[in-house]
Formats: C-alpha cells, structure tokens, sequence
C-alpha cells in the first residue's frame, strides 16, 4: 500500500482554496463563465503533485464551486480533463511547455466537447441549440489565461531553484 503523503494533502486543499476563491475573478464568455484561476492550479497541481492529485482538487473545487453558487455544472469537464492530462504529461516528460499544452487541450478540446451532453442533459433545452464544438472558444480563452499565469509561475520557481525543492518535499 502506498503511504499516505500528508504534505500532498495539504498543500492539494490550500489549491482547492485558492481554485474555489479565485473563482469570484471569472467572467462569462458565450454560455460558459471563464475561470482562469481554476486553470493555473490545475497547472500548479499537475506539476507539482502530479495528474491524480490534480484531477481530484479539479473535481473538489468543481464541486464546492458548484455547491456555493460560483460555477456551473460545464466546471466539471471544464477542468479535469485538463488537470489530468497536464499532470500525466508533466509525469511522463517532465517538460513544462508540454504540461501547459496539456492542459490547455484538455480543458479546451475534451472539456469542451464533453461539456455539450452535460448542457443538453442537465442545463435545460436552450442549449440544445447550441452547436457541438461551441464551448471550445469560452475554454480555450479561460485555460489559456490561466496556463499562461501558471507556467509564468513555474519558470520563475525553477530560475530561483525552488521548484525541484518543492517536488522533493512533496514526494518525501
């Protein structure tokens, strides 16, 4: 069994809070709200705590968002498949640029296309007529503020030689 890492715990809830806080700074663009916050941690998770921990502060942010009124249901898809795609990149190259991409084809891409079913089914008719790909443009915008913060961020951590410190207090 793998031990359980309380410092990875730790700093995925200060993500999750900073996701769910930095949510009050988003804006609407056609039928979604653009959280770029929610996208630089998930390029701060991926990174950092790697594509399972970024996955579950995406969905925990998703939801407490959810809960408090700060997002829609399109949160969701929104942000985990870019979190989970960024971290399994970011763990199999260990290139940062790639991390970012990830990301951003996650969010934009896969996100966006699942986001279509989650509005037809959950959200109401209304955005029945809204084309398939149509929550693409809103995603890619969002996850590219965010993703350009984040590796802005990351660069800056790695010049001052603290982001391999950070990763190896994290894995220890």
């Amino acid at each position: 069994m793998k031990q359980f890492n309380t410092k990875k715990l730790t700093v995925s809830g200060i993500f999750c809070t900073v996701a769910v806080i930095g949510s009050l700074f988003s804006f609407p663009v056609f039928g979604s709200m653009c959280s770029p916050v929610q996208h630089m941690v998930n390029v701060l998770c991926g990174v950092l705590l790697g594509p399972f921990n970024g996955f579950g502060v995406a969905f925990a942010a998703s939801l407490l968002r959810n809960l408090l009124s700060l997002g829609s249901l399109l949160a969701f898809p929104g942000s985990m498949f870019g979190a989970l795609l960024c971290g399994i990149t970011y763990h199999y190259t260990k290139n940062m640029i790639a991390a970012v991409l990830a990301e951003m084809f996650g969010t934009a891409v896969l996100g966006g296309l699942c986001a279509y079913p989650i509005a037809i089914l959950f959200i109401g008719k209304a955005a029945a007529g809204t084309a398939f790909y149509a929550y693409i443009i809103p995603f890619l915008i969002s996850t590219t503020v965010g993703s350009v913060c984040a590796a802005a961020l990351l660069f800056v951590m790695q010049e001052a030689k603290l982001l391999d410190k950070m990763q190896n207090s994290l894995d220890q």
